[in-house]
């Protein structure tokens, strides 16, 4: 419908903190029309020209750093300090990641034997963001395809709109020449699926649900348009017999319930020997007290709000589920927190002695929902890790750091962190099975935009 207005909700106050109008398929079309027109020159503009636009998008980005963390947390709730140290300064650092590639030399060619091999700009890139990275996903996508040389229509998140309304400002005062970035609001089923379906489209690079995932899957195949995707994750910590345990389940709580648990790399089944498994859930209910929600705005919350009405109703439902399946409740539970009586608050919840054929151990619940399930012994551990439609990230704990590596190369997963290992914003990110295709961030991110030709001479 023409002129229809996308309210924002503040998740924690419950009031409407503005608006953005909703795009159409016509203006879908227009854009795409736009950035196909644009795509020619853009691709032959030099490319340390391109690069220097990311760099000076990055550093815009790290101008604007505590604006944007305050919008993130009004948005989608966020507590302020996760989302000053994470939600807007890693953006910063992947973009830097990637122009730094190009200052260090990488040029898209190479010779093998007597071809020369390029990577080319794949063409329009039609970027589909998610609502709980709202500004790191963005960048993560719209950064490395412009210094590619593709041209972009971007579709946010409805939940989380003004986010990137503050990058698109950002992207045009770094000077982005006309056509080659676009940004139209609007829902999924409309502008989403416009963006997919499009002919002058080449490019679905898309973050979210494993749901969506498919439905677009589906529609781009019918162009035969590239579609690379970022969906769910069940991700396994694997806490072996020798592992410092008080260190793990501190770790083990700040994993799962990092972004009040609306992350899709967060650990949700932490798998600890059976032998001590009750010590380890005593370890974690001591490590889940610190865990309490509260006004995101405060700089000591750890726990915010769900980002909606219907996400805290989904996250409370599963926590019902767990609780039928038999699985012991250990920290929290279904109930609203009674000190919250306004905003989309759910207790942090520990379920202990949960089998992995359980609902809450196969299904994403995206919420602070963290099941541990006992494992007899080494390779029981990794087949349960590995048992999962999903393949995103993973950890392994182990006073043995060469037992945990041999751990880590046995899961079916894109990711994991041994010992705590730091995230690196320059190496591949991505999954395995239904946690998708294609890759982010770093060299493998910046090739995922682009076309392979060899040329034989």
């Amino acid at each position: 419908m023409a002129n229809e207005l996308i309210e924002v909700i503040n998740p924690a106050t419950e009031q409407v903190i503005g608006s953005v109008p909703a795009g159409t398929a016509a203006d879908v079309d227009a854009a795409v029309r736009a950035a196909h027109a644009a795509f020619p020159a853009w691709a032959a503009t030099p490319l340390a020209e391109r690069a220097e636009l990311g760099r000076r998008i990055s550093a815009g980005v790290a101008a604007r750093r505590d604006e944007l963390a305050k919008l993130i947390t009004a948005e989608m709730g966020s507590p302020i300090s996760f989302s000053t140290r994470v939600q807007a300064s890693l953006p910063v650092s992947v973009a830097t990641g990637i122009v730094d590639l190009v200052d260090k030399g990488y040029d898209f060619s190479e010779e093998i034997g007597n071809s020369l091999v390029l990577r080319e700009p794949i063409g329009v890139v039609g970027a589909i963001t998610p609502w709980n990275y709202p500004l790191h996903q963005v960048v993560a996508k719209v950064v490395p395809a412009l210094v590619a040389g593709c041209t972009v229509v971007l579709k946010p998140s409805e939940v989380t709109p003004l986010t990137a309304e503050v990058f698109a400002e950002i992207v045009r005062e770094a000077g982005v020449p006309d056509g080659v970035f676009h940004l139209v609001h609007g829902y999924g089923p409309t502008v989403g699926e416009a963006i997919v379906a499009h002919p002058l489209v080449d490019m679905i690079s898309f973050t979210g649900s494993t749901a969506a995932g498919r439905r677009i899957s589906a529609v781009g195949a019918e162009t035969v348009k590239r579609v690379s995707l970022e969906l769910g994750g069940k991700s396994a910590n694997i806490i072996l017999d020798d592992a410092d345990l008080a260190g793990a389940a501190k770790q083990a709580i700040a994993h799962c319930f990092i972004n009040s648990g609306q992350t899709c790399t967060a650990r949700t089944r932490a798998l600890i020997p059976a032998r001590l498994h009750n010590e380890f859930v005593g370890l974690l209910a001591e490590a889940a007290a610190k865990y309490v929600p509260g006004d995101p705005t405060d700089p000591a919350t750890r726990i915010g709000p769900m980002v909606t009405k219907a996400q805290q109703e989904r996250v409370q439902g599963y926590i019902r589920q767990g609780i039928a399946e038999g699985a012991t409740l250990a920290v929290g539970g279904p109930e609203t927190p009674a000190h919250t009586p306004v905003g989309y608050y759910v207790q942090p919840t520990v379920f202990a002695n949960v089998r992995n054929d359980m609902v809450i151990a196969q299904e994403e619940i995206f919420g602070p929902v963290l099941a541990v399930l006992p494992y007899a012994d080494e390779d029981d551990a990794v087949a349960i890790a590995n048992d999962s439609i999903y393949g995103l990230a993973g950890s392994v704990y182990s006073a043995d750091a060469d037992r945990a590596l041999a751990v880590a190369r046995r899961m079916r997963t894109g990711q994991v962190d041994v010992n705590g290992g730091a995230f690196n914003p320059v190496a591949p990110f991505g999954g395995y099975k239904q946690s998708g295709n294609g890759r982010e961030m770093g060299l493998h991110g910046l090739e995922e935009f682009t076309e392979l030709k060899a040329i034989q001479r």
